[in-house]
């Protein structure tokens, strides 16, 4: 079978697994604020996606998620899923001889996206406990060269949940901007981190800023998000898009609804998940070989390093599997150090991290000596 259709049909039987608790996408899984619930049924019995939406989203939408970032000056442009925004950001900027910089680990698919345009590909590798799984400003001058048209910084990073401090994004964008480079601003978590500042303040002309409702708000299988920039370098984003006909209604309806409560209502998803993670760090502290390297987390994730436990992630990953819990291998951000990690998901019921916890001194023991694990994705 081709690669692409077993990971399908992998993804197919997860979905369709009754009572999974999902810990392995940093998806939201909180009950949603009524009125959120409200604004869908609304959109639904009234049978508004009968109609296309604007090309770049509805404009209360637009104007609430500048609203919600604090910027002016800037357009936003909807899309479906923060990760289309990625997508359209990377094939039209980068071109064959261009060099695309990020890290390793980080978000796999603007890699591949870049790489697709011809681009080439310098991921810097920051898992270093001594550099506290940060990148430098020395790793990132480093790296650029006259060629580089791309930088994207993931903060809070996805896997690992560490976020940038103020003068460090301030030097990657002083970096950017004397290589006249573009930077991506991969916010997709900035609403779990403490003290999260945005690369537009220091670099508007050339910053592109992501924006996800499918972490916070929990609409991941809505599809919607935006990208977030100059007006002049929208215009040249949404010249071709995949979309040109305008993303969800439903969902946009929807994240309508949840900007306007998001005040009131996410402080409780903030405290809840930071809830789990103390639990989890709990657990993780009892069973030898395990460790939590970098807590608290500013995503709604936490990782766990396995490298002194004699057990690989996959083999954690497929003990929890057979419990109805699905987890993350670490090989799925990365291959230099996928192996050492797991990654686990904190915006969920507090009796699904209770579960895990549970389920975690036994797992680390099945997960020994098991060389046989099917394909994971």
């Amino acid at each position: 079978m081709r690669e692409f259709e077993a990971k399908n049909r992998y993804f197919d039987e997860l979905f369709s697994t009754k009572g999974l608790y999902w810990l392995g996408q940093n998806t939201n899984h909180l009950p949603m604020h009524p009125a959120v619930k409200q604004a869908l049924r609304d959109a639904v019995e009234a049978e508004e996606f009968h109609a296309y939406a604007p090309p770049a989203g509805f404009e209360e939408l637009r104007r609430l998620i500048l609203q919600d970032l604090g910027i002016e000056g800037a357009s936003v442009y909807c899309t479906d899923g923060a990760v289309e925004g990625l997508y359209i950001a990377c094939r039209t900027l980068a071109e064959p001889g261009d060099t695309f910089v990020t890290t390793d680990p980080g978000w796999k698919w603007p890699v591949a996206f870049t790489r697709a345009a011809g681009a080439k590909v310098i991921e810097i590798p920051i898992y270093d406990p001594a550099a506290k799984f940060k990148l430098t400003p020395a790793q990132l001058e480093a790296a650029v060269t006259p060629t580089t048209k791309l930088i994207y910084i993931v903060d809070p990073n996805n896997p690992l949940g560490i976020r940038y401090e103020a003068q460090e994004i301030e030097a990657f964008c002083a970096i950017a901007k004397r290589a006249g480079a573009y930077l991506i601003h991969d916010c997709t978590y900035r609403h779990f981190a403490d003290g999260h500042t945005l690369a537009w303040r220091f670099y508007p002309e050339r910053t592109i800023v992501t924006y996800s409702f499918s972490k916070w708000l929990g609409l991941a299988g809505l599809r919607v998000g935006a990208v977030v920039a100059h007006p002049d370098l929208i215009e040249r984003l949404a010249a071709a898009p995949p979309n040109t006909l305008g993303g969800s209604v439903i969902a946009q309806k929807a994240a309508i609804a949840g900007l306007k409560i998001k005040d009131s209502w996410f402080p409780g998803v903030q405290a809840l998940q930071r809830r789990n993670q103390d639990a989890m760090r709990q657990a993780v502290a009892k069973v030898p070989g395990l460790a939590m390297p970098i807590y608290p987390s500013h995503g709604n994730f936490v990782i766990i390093d396995v490298t002194q436990a004699g057990i690989t992630p996959e083999a954690l990953v497929d003990a929890y599997r057979e419990q109805g819990v699905m987890i993350r291998q670490g090989s799925y951000h990365s291959k230099t150090c996928g192996h050492r990690f797991v990654k686990v998901s904190t915006t969920v019921p507090e009796d699904w991290s209770a579960r895990f916890c549970a389920l975690l001194p036994r797992m680390a023991e099945a997960a020994r000596g098991r060389n046989q694990v099917g394909p994971l994705f």
